[in-house]
């Protein structure tokens, strides 16, 4: 007599055991207005920073419940005690300073507030605060995965001002150090637990317009130059993290109230994103035209790299016709096998404290769509 299987054991079996899932998350999360009070008042003077982190807490454990409800099987602190998706991390690392810079980053049509970092001695990784953060998310996320986000390491050549004269006058010293850093840090986070990491990454967007190549000529180096460094910043990044522990990065054009900085397909970047990266898995952008076609993933020769299609906007809260979605799933499966995608929104929701333009209510709707798909497609 064939074993029956129940409903609910269905249903287990359409989902992978291994992240990333089939119904997976970018990360950052729309800041709550407990969060946004308390840093206010936090910088006036009004309460202290153990006051603000108890806060923090408080929220975080009630969005962490909110996941799950959607059905994710994958949970985050939402970026809650961050004001930015990669300079926080980033300006805690040694050997680099924030500053305040004449102006902001240029969106479209908009610009965010005036941040910036600067390198001004060597680069390592020692006591950092968002390894605490990690051991709270680790502490409170139950039976689901708990996945934790830093920026790649290639955001301090994208982002951070060289005022170390030995790194100025050699790129290949700088990256050996940064690399060695992200080394030590992806150690840091296994030892507290984590065992699903994720690299942010705009840097990429460089390659893919006219714009962006304009941006190449200002490092002083070519494109092809610039992208072999990219990967070897990862890859010397990840190369000995422990068997159990999941690493992948998310491409952005950018995210910040809606808004973008970049724009173009993968084509220029696609053989060194595809097969090039030493990656268990990549979040890609694939919620409007801005991102191309899904032609570049031909370039994937692994069949051990996962490919989380990014086809639900986290930019706007009207929800994606289901049909649409499954549709381009389909069109993406004619280059890589449908068992090596999956599904989510195309970045967060708050790569900024500012947030999208989107409700919270919105924001629930669309993990739980992302979620309902996923069931509908991998079955």
């Amino acid at each position: 007599m064939s074993q029956q299987t129940t409903p609910a054991e269905q249903k287990q079996s359409l989902q992978r055991k291994k992240t990333p899932f089939r119904a997976d998350q970018v990360g950052s999360l729309l800041r709550s207005e407990p969060v946004k009070k308390a840093r206010l008042q936090k910088a006036a003077g009004e309460i202290t920073a153990e006051q603000l982190r108890q806060i923090e807490n408080d929220e975080i454990i009630r969005i962490v419940k909110k996941q799950k409800e959607t059905g994710l099987n994958v949970v985050t602190d939402g970026e809650f005690r961050r004001a930015w998706w990669h300079f926080d991390f980033l300006e805690n690392l040694d050997g680099v300073e924030p500053f305040i810079p004449e102006q902001g980053i240029q969106f479209h049509n908009v610009q965010t507030k005036a941040r910036g970092i600067k390198v001004t001695g060597d680069i390592d990784f020692s006591n950092h605060p968002m390894l605490e953060d990690y051991s709270f998310l680790h502490g409170i996320a139950g039976d689901a995965t708990p996945k934790m986000t830093i920026p790649s390491p290639n955001m301090l050549f994208f982002r951070g001002r060289l005022e170390k004269d030995a790194y100025k006058n050699d790129y290949a010293l700088f990256q050996h150090d940064v690399s060695k850093a992200y080394k030590k840090a992806i150690q840091a986070f296994y030892d507290r637990g984590c065992r699903y990491l994720q690299l942010d990454d705009t840097a990429w967007a460089v390659f893919l317009s006219e714009k962006g190549l304009k941006q190449v000529e200002a490092f002083g180096t070519t494109p092809d130059e610039l992208r072999q460094l990219f990967a070897k910043s990862i890859n010397d990044a990840i190369a000995d993290r422990p068997d159990d522990m999941t690493i992948t990065m998310h491409i952005c054009r950018g995210n910040f109230q809606s808004t973008w900085t970049a724009e173009g397909g993968y084509d220029a970047a696609a053989e060194t994103i595809f097969d090039g990266l030493n990656l268990d898995g990549l979040f890609l952008e694939y919620d409007d035209s801005r991102s191309g076609g899904f032609e570049p993933l031909r370039y994937v020769k692994r069949s051990d790299l996962q490919l989380v299609l990014g086809l639900v906007t986290s930019k706007f809260g009207e929800l994606e016709h289901p049909d649409d979605v499954k549709r381009r799933i389909e069109e993406a499966s004619r280059y890589v096998s449908l068992d090596q995608l999956c599904l989510s929104p195309q970045c967060g929701f708050a790569s900024t404290e500012e947030g999208n333009k989107l409700t919270e209510e919105q924001q629930w709707a669309k993990l739980r769509h992302v979620v309902e798909i996923a069931n509908d497609v991998w079955k």
